[in-house]
């Protein structure tokens, strides 16, 4: 008899232990979780210490234990503290789309049962570290869109479950190793600085994944600069004599020309020497006006009749003309080109909108810029340069970066980075036939938050940086898809222009003159910009203008007659895990259009609103991922080991 009692006090000693384990197991991940938010802050860290981990925002427990970390989008900045190696029990980790800087810590290598790392959308730096190839159960590793450099490593082979591998838009630099990665089925390295050929275990990924880089192999061109099998194509003999004959035809045929102007010029040098330009007319130099062919004109970017499309015949003044005779270039830019070699540039016209035109410049050493060739600018020169100075320093990650600038009484030239996916306008309403890929709600709810943030910005650096002219053509897109605002601050260049945006849908009721636009009134053109990607319609979509009304007006007319999902894009309602959060961005619109200012939310509070929506639905996001990782990481086991995955 004296057993049973014996028997049942090591039984209560026995959970009395066992509980207290897993106290201590939370309670050293709640140090973690607290570690973390003292590190890197973010408006949205609002965690009540006084309860359990486990109700936190972002975190979700199993057993007691926290198994999801997700604080995508949530504005942290700062370092990642060494602490979160003490999640023993994480799986996914998700920090993208926020501002974190500095070298991953080394702790995360402890984490053993990690299966998603999700890191993109960060300024993270230094080589990728090799403590991630000890994470043997990774399935998804993304470390897009950062600042990483070095060299990719081949210990990449060591993840045998990786599946999807993004390191797009980094500072990469070398050849890409071999990689036998059975399972790797997304993976993506453009825009890095990489060199050499192709894996041929990674041929059959699409041409994007490689593109940016000095690559060459399938499925990019070859590298002897050839297609493949191309013996039939080789030039014979014959052709080949050909060719050396209308090449020596050609150079005597310059050589004679070239010595005709020569004693053209000869005879009539002296006069011409002497003649003064006339007021307001800008020399150019032959060599310096370069066109495909035609006249170029002196005014600027000269339309060619060749096949070249665009070049580039920006007048430089040589004569009494003011204002600088190079390119102004901003802050720690680096000055890789000058004016003389943007007058030689190729391009082509990618717009024409309210303040000028812009090109796509093709310089002679491979670097790409976007020119914009203003019109109608009406400040002074010191105005212009005070002007263009502060729109030149203001720096956002969510707005297309002024690089430099070109003053001249006749030109007013600016350069920007070129945005290679083009416009939300473009992608919006480009191609609704048959072939278009469906623009997905996260791919729309991002854009919208990348577009509020950079507008928030600007309205943040005071009363007078309105942008002026929001509209989806203004939306410029990275390859990616991450927004970036265009064309603020030009709207103080020029002259009063009453009607612009009123044709186009965009502007308030209350504003008169493009000039003098409130933020209020930039936020009424930003809720007409979300009610366009919601509902897929552009403003002066033809339905609305036979009914005689506008969007705003035709979208609380289908809401009061509670037809919500009419509303929506028919390429959303496929989406039914995030209709609330459609509905709720539907209602942000709806206030931001109110007809009075005063009504309207401040873009700050537009910006956190939205923080708030895509935060709810990456979190429905990434349960759903981790779910399909879940079901595949089973199969692969029942496959290779007949053993199911372990936790």
């Amino acid at each position: 008899m004296k057993t049973k009692p014996l028997l049942l006090f090591f039984f209560i000693f026995f959970l009395l232990d066992s509980w207290s384990i897993i106290e201590s197991d939370l309670a050293s991940d709640r140090a973690a979780l607290e570690a973390l938010r003292k590190a890197v802050g973010g408006r949205s860290l609002l965690w009540n210490l006084s309860s359990s981990p486990c109700t936190w925002a972002g975190v979700n427990c199993e057993k007691d234990r926290v198994v999801h970390l997700r604080l995508p989008g949530m504005g942290l900045s700062g370092r990642l503290p060494i602490a979160l190696g003490n999640l023993t029990q994480l799986q996914t980790l998700s920090l993208r789309f926020n501002a974190l800087s500095g070298p991953i810590p080394a702790d995360i290598g402890n984490l053993g049962p990690l299966r998603n790392l999700y890191l993109q959308g960060n300024l993270f730096s230094g080589e990728i570290p090799g403590f991630l190839f000890n994470l043997q159960n990774l399935v998804r590793l993304n470390l897009a869109h950062n600042n990483f450099s070095g060299e990719i490593s081949p210990d990449f082979n060591k993840l045998t479950r990786l599946r999807t591998l993004y390191l797009e838009q980094n500072q990469l630099n070398g050849s890409i190793p071999e990689l036998n990665l059975p399972s790797l089925d997304q993976f993506n390295v453009s825009f890095n600085k990489l060199s050499g050929s192709i894996p041929d275990k990674l041929s059959s990924k699409p041409p994007s994944a490689f593109l940016g880089n000095s690559l060459c192999g399938k499925p990019l061109t070859t590298c002897n600069g050839t297609s493949n099998g191309d013996d039939d194509d080789k030039l014979s003999g014959g052709a080949i004599a050909g060719i050396a004959i209308g090449c020596a035809i050609g150079f005597l045929l310059i050589l004679l020309i070239l010595i005709f102007l020569c004693r053209k010029r000869t005879k009539s040098g002296a006069a011409k020497d002497t003649e003064v330009p006339k007021h307001g007319e800008v020399e150019i130099s032959s060599e310096k006006a370069v066109a495909t062919s035609g006249n170029a004109s002196s005014t600027g970017f000269a339309a060619g009749g060749g096949s070249g499309g665009v070049a580039v015949a920006v007048a430089k003044g040589e004569g009494k003309s003011s204002g600088a005779k190079n390119l102004v270039f901003f802050g720690y830019t680096p000055r890789g080109f000058d004016l003389e070699d943007l007058l030689r540039a190729s391009a082509e016209v990618l717009g024409k909108g309210t303040f000028g035109t812009t090109y796509k410049a093709t310089l002679e050493m491979g670097i790409v810029v976007a020119v914009k060739r203003l019109k109608d600018v009406t400040v002074t020169e010191k105005e212009f340069r005070e002007k263009i100075g502060s729109v030149g320093n203001i720096n956002h990650e969510n707005l297309v970066p002024l690089r430099a600038y070109y003053y001249n009484k006749d030109e007013k030239l600016l350069v920007y980075d070129y945005m290679p996916m083009g416009s939300l306008s473009a992608l919006l309403h480009g191609n609704r036939g048959a072939g278009r890929t469906p623009l997905n709600w996260e791919t729309r709810s991002g854009i919208a938050l990348g577009a509020a943030r950079g507008i928030a910005h600007l309205h943040s650096q005071g009363f007078t940086n309105s942008h002026g002219n929001i509209k989806s053509s203004n939306i410029l897109l990275t390859t990616s898809f991450e927004a970036r605002v265009s064309d603020f601050g030009l709207a103080h260049l020029a002259g009063p222009t009453p009607t612009p945006n009123r044709v186009d849908g965009y502007r308030a009721p209350e504003v008169t003159d493009a000039r003098k636009v409130s933020p209020k009134a930039d936020v009424y053109s930003f809720g007409i910009l979300l009610l366009e990607l919601l509902t897929g319609k552009a403003p002066t979509h033809s339905h609305l203008n036979e009914e005689g009304v506008d969007l705003p007006r035709w979208v609380q007319s289908v809401v009061k007659d509670e037809w919500t999902t009419e509303v929506f894009d028919l390429e959303l309602l496929r989406y039914q895990n995030v209709e609330e959060d459609m509905v709720q961005l539907l209602q942000l619109a709806i206030n931001c259009t109110a007809q009075y200012p005063d009504n309207r939310p401040s873009m700050a509070e537009v910006r956190n609103q939205i923080e708030e929506i895509c935060h709810s639905s990456s979190q429905a996001q990434d349960t759903h991922q981790d779910i399909e990782d879940d079901k595949s990481s089973q199969q692969t086991y029942s496959i290779d080991s007949g053993a199911p995955p372990s936790s």
